[in-house]
């Protein structure tokens, strides 16, 4: 028997959590112990419209399960946005703990047909939106030297996927900021992951297909809780999830071809070393950009 995972007295900030992934971690971690901010704004799955009925509904079925939880109607989208629901979570519960990252829209295309107007918009929910939330949160969470933040990016960016350019670079981008903020965070206690998540939702369940019915939702929310808990130890980490899978992504880098000290390599030389710097039979997986230049100053000390 383990001792279970429990959030009492820590303070959730959910966004897009009025339904699909959003909602089973607003309700898993308020089961759990923790007061939870749900952020929706109920728009469509293009992010046109909204509504607080979303927002409201996972309200009532937190209270409903004995849960705490209050609702928040604004829009990731703006740094006005951003701010209010962080201080949504201090004017209700006094603080924040935790941020999950989980709000989105769809606006797929093929990348020749893309509107610049729906590149600006996937953008300003998913990546800008991520920097909206975390910063204010982040600067709390350094401040009281503790913090847990979760953000969604996807395997559309991370390997790519037909007619989804914008969704693809925004879910990348939030790797890079995952990235920075797991290592500027990390003296405080802050940790930082990732996930790259596969489920049935509004947004997917047209492009998922047969696969669908094997992708519940719920099947991501223990992976998510565990990473937003105290218990969770790991940080700068990308984590696959979907179907019953739990696996990790990785960035890494191989030893490559070192031409030599100094030297200017012909394109002819490049090409003809093409195996040896492709070669990815060992690498390493760098903590940080310093790590990685770490391995070239060996190589010009030997």
């Amino acid at each position: 028997m383990t001792d279970q995972i429990v959030f009492d007295n820590q303070v959730a900030v959910v966004t897009g959590a009025g339904g699909g992934l959003g909602k089973t971690y607003a309700l898993e971690l308020a089961r759990r112990g923790a007061r939870v901010v749900v952020n929706d704004l109920g728009g469509s799955v293009d992010g046109s419209g909204g509504a607080s009925s979303m927002a409201d509904q996972t309200v009532a079925d937190i209270e409903a399960a004995g849960g705490e939880a209050v609702a928040n109607y604004d829009s990731v989208a703006t740094q006005e946005g951003g701010a209010a629901i962080i201080q949504t979570a201090l004017d209700s519960f006094g603080t924040v703990d935790i941020v999950v990252n989980n709000a989105g829209i769809l606006r797929d295309k093929s990348f020749a047909n893309v509107e610049m107007s729906d590149v600006h918009a996937v953008l300003d929910v998913h990546l800008r939106g991520a920097f909206h939330v975390t910063q204010p949160a982040f600067q709390v969470m350094k401040e009281k030297a503790y913090g847990r933040i979760v953000y969604t990016a996807s395997a559309s960016g991370i390997f790519g996927n037909f007619g989804q350019a914008n969704y693809g670079a925004a879910k990348m981008g939030l790797v890079g900021l995952m990235n920075v903020t797991a290592v500027e965070g990390a003296k405080y206690g802050i940790n930082a992951n990732a996930i790259a998540p596969v489920a049935r939702t509004r947004m997917t369940e047209d492009l998922l297909g047969p696969l669908a019915e094997a992708v519940d939702p719920n099947q991501v929310t223990p992976l998510v809780v565990y990473l937003a808990s105290q218990n969770c130890d790991f940080s700068h980490e990308i984590w696959t999830v979907g179907g019953g899978r739990y696996a990790r992504i990785f960035v890494g880098t191989n030893r490559g071809w070192f031409a030599g000290k100094g030297a200017v390599p012909s394109v002819e030389e490049v090409r003809d070393h093409l195996d040896e710097i492709r070669d990815v039979e060992s690498y390493i997986v760098p903590s940080n950009s310093m790590e990685e230049l770490m391995m070239l100053g060996q190589m010009l000390a030997e």
